[in-house]
């Protein structure tokens, strides 16, 4: 593959995966500011606040089903035409919650509609991730697979870096008119991204390894049915494997604004200017970890970046109860920019190489989507939760940030370091399952 299509590749990748989380980030981020007084309207700003991060969590519950979905048609008929689908209906969702009435207009029609919108985000979510890593893997030399996989996933700090600019400019607005209108701006102005994303990726051919499956007649009638049936290990470790990337990422990236805000009195352009600077950090991190997996191997880097997750579950809100802003830029960019690289630039290469190409698309889908369900989407919440419990200590907090990263280390004990140079379908070929 020359370099030109190289580049072409992974700004397709890069370019939809980015969009895809700014809009998903926008929507945490103005959750926490924005829904709980607008949208959950309650005496007790405690309970708005854990009914805005729950229609923030409802998401991911319905991010499988959108992995089922789209990873069926991507496993069926190929990756490029399920993301162009995935897409358009994330996109469209996006502008269409900039647009929304509030409580105060239409009443209890007004959250229905945003969490009717908000599932409608996760379906595209559930279906994007699969498609924007697949196009990177499937096209990648054998001796590069690592770092074709890590851009993919520097979608998720430029998705959260775009999100986050938009609002802190925004907030540069007087408060009354940034609660009126101008934090519906950011979700209007993304359907201009995704035109361009759209674009972009019009010019991208099939993935090389799908249309080798598909000229062998070797693409599944039955995706979901032939995972289950022989990949429903594999299915377990990815699981396991995403509760270390994505519970404390929504800990760093999302609940710490509400948190280092409301609890630990910082002023809110602080905190998101710390989450800026954090995210930049993090985009070039990923890559640079990513091409290191080629070289010492995915297991190697996962573990060491979960270990370091461990260890950092404490000094991270000892560092944030400094209440300097100096105290919150150093503990969110050494969680973000420094300890999570290391996990999320290889998870995807690392789910991609213990499944094969006619079940890939759905089996990496359903472990990325299900993990994120039950620790992504609800840590935000239970981070709420333990906070008003105990009496505002972090302590519970840490624990469930050091749990998570036990969990992981248990399920990629189950996995086999990859061989360098060698073609992802291998040991599946070995297993003859298939």
């Amino acid at each position: 593959m020359d370099k030109k299509l190289n580049r072409k590749v992974l700004i397709a990748s890069l370019t939809g995966s980015s969009i895809e989380w700014f809009d998903y980030f926008l929507y945490g981020t103005v959750a926490s500011l924005v829904f709980n007084e607008l949208f959950f309207p309650s005496f007790d700003p405690v309970i708005g606040l854990l009914l805005a991060y729950a229609s923030f969590s409802l998401t991911f519950f319905i991010r499988p089903l959108g992995g089922i979905i789209f990873a069926h048609i991507g496993d069926k008929i190929g990756r490029k035409k399920t993301l162009v689908l995935t897409l358009s209906l994330m996109g469209g969702a996006t502008v269409l919650i900039g647009l929304l009435p509030t409580y105060a207009q239409v009443g209890v029609w007004a959250p229905i509609l945003l969490i009717t919108l908000r599932l409608i985000q996760g379906l595209g979510l559930g279906g994007e991730w699969g498609g924007a890593l697949l196009l990177a893997v499937e096209y990648a030399p054998d001796n590069k697979k690592g770092f074709f996989g890590s851009i993919p996933q520097m979608g998720v700090p430029i998705g959260l870096l775009l999100g986050t600019f938009a609002l802190t400019i925004m907030s540069l607005l007087p408060e009354t008119a940034f609660m009126a209108w101008g934090w519906r701006v950011p979700f209007i102005l993304s359907s201009v991204l995704v035109f361009v994303g759209l674009w972009i990726r019009k010019g991208i051919d099939e993935t090389p390894a799908f249309q080798e499956a598909k000229k062998a007649g070797q693409v599944s009638k039955m995706p979901l049915v032939d995972t289950f049936k022989y990949h429903w290990r594999e299915v377990l470790i990815a699981v396991g494997a995403k509760v270390v990337e994505t519970a404390p990422f929504y800990i760093f990236a999302t609940f710490v604004v509400s948190y280092a805000t409301d609890t630990l009195g910082y002023e809110q352009i602080n905190v998101l200017n710390s989450v800026t600077i954090a995210t930049l950090v993090t985009a070039i991190m990923i890559p640079i970890m990513g091409r290191l997996s080629d070289k010492i191997g995915r297991k190697r880097i996962y573990i060491a970046g979960t270990v370091g997750m461990i260890v950092y579950a404490y000094p991270y809100f000892l560092l944030l109860q400094v209440g300097e802003p100096w105290a919150v830029i150093a503990a969110t960019t050494i969680a973000l920019g420094i300890i999570w690289p290391p996990i999320t630039a290889v998870l995807g290469t690392m789910f991609s190489e213990i499944f094969s190409t006619k079940v890939r698309y759905t089996g990496i889908s359903l472990g990325y989507q299900i993990g994120a369900a039950l620790a992504g989407g609800t840590a935000p919440l239970i981070a709420t939760w333990l906070l008003s419990q105990f009496n505002n200590s972090s302590s519970p907090i840490s624990i469930f940030i050091i749990l998570t990263g036990i969990i992981s280390l248990i399920a990629v004990k189950f996995t086999k370091e990859s061989k360098l140079n060698s073609t992802i379908d291998q040991h599946i070929e070995n297993r003859k399952t298939m």
